[in-house]
């Protein structure tokens, strides 16, 4: 469930005269919505945003007023509008054609589904992705958010920041478990991510979806600081897992150093 901003994820405490409540509750409520949430009741919405139902009715009637959600009888959703506040971050980004073009050439190289995402408090976010089209697409886009403690990118995301930042996160277990091999637990978790920091890989097989294992390489700008992940998420049934680090671990490399060497 969505819940306001963090002081970790702000970098500023509630009680400060600088942090404004009510902006950052307008905020849940548009995170409040997402994949299988599209149209919600205002009960929902409320529950999802841990709001009263009068606070949500308010946050909500200034977003349809502005064109960022609609009303339609009992159901709200998100408008065009709210794509220009993604739009904004994207847009900012350098180096986001270089990454879109670069995972696109690793599609088409591989016949495999391609990411760049960054990290975002407790969630990686896609800034780039590509996939052959078929009926079995997974039609995850840009702005998506996955939880990092169960994917490829978010180990080796979190074995490139401080030993302070890293620990601050593994200190948030247990996580949710989505399948039986997923790493909740602190031990198991600090492992991976130690492992993802000396090798300058990670490997996540079935940790956030059974039959789907990801492989992810750290992206870096000029200071060598990582900065993203690069991603393949590749399906078991057409895979032996023994077999997926010498098959692509190189490929990827590459293909993350088109990026980085654009960053520098």
């Amino acid at each position: 469930m969505p819940n306001i901003p963090s002081e970790r994820t702000w970098g500023l405490p509630k009680g400060s005269d600088q942090f404004v409540e009510a902006f950052a509750r307008g905020l849940a409520v548009i995170r409040a919505f997402g994949p299988g949430h599209q149209s919600l009741t205002l009960s929902e919405v409320a529950e999802r945003a841990n709001l009263t139902p009068a606070g949500a009715r308010r946050l909500l009637y200034t977003l349809v007023t502005l064109g960022y959600a609609r009303n339609d009888e009992r159901k709200f959703s998100l408008g065009p509008a709210v794509l220009e506040l993604g739009y904004a971050y994207l847009s900012s980004l350098s180096w986001r054609d270089i990454a879109r073009h670069a995972v696109e050439g690793f599609m088409r190289d591989t016949g495999e589904i391609c990411t760049v995402s960054v990290m975002d408090g407790e969630d990686v976010v896609y800034v780039a992705r590509a996939e052959m089209p078929s009926p079995l697409s997974r039609r995850l886009g840009v702005g998506e958010r996955l939880p990092a403690h169960a994917t490829s990118s978010g180990h080796v995301l979190l074995a490139g920041v401080s030993v302070g930042e890293r620990e601050a996160f593994i200190a948030k277990a247990p996580f949710e478990r989505h399948t039986q091999y997923t790493l909740v637990d602190a031990a198991p978790l600090r492992q991976a991510i130690d492992d993802a920091a000396k090798t300058g890989y990670a490997l996540a097989s079935e940790h956030l979806e059974l039959g789907i294992c990801g492989l992810a390489v750290p992206i870096q700008d000029e200071r060598g600081r990582v900065v993203a992940a690069l991603t393949t998420s590749l399906n078991l049934a057409r895979h032996e897992r023994d077999e997926i680090v010498a098959k692509y671990l190189q490929k990827m490399r590459d293909t993350a150093h088109q990026i980085s060497k654009a960053l520098a």
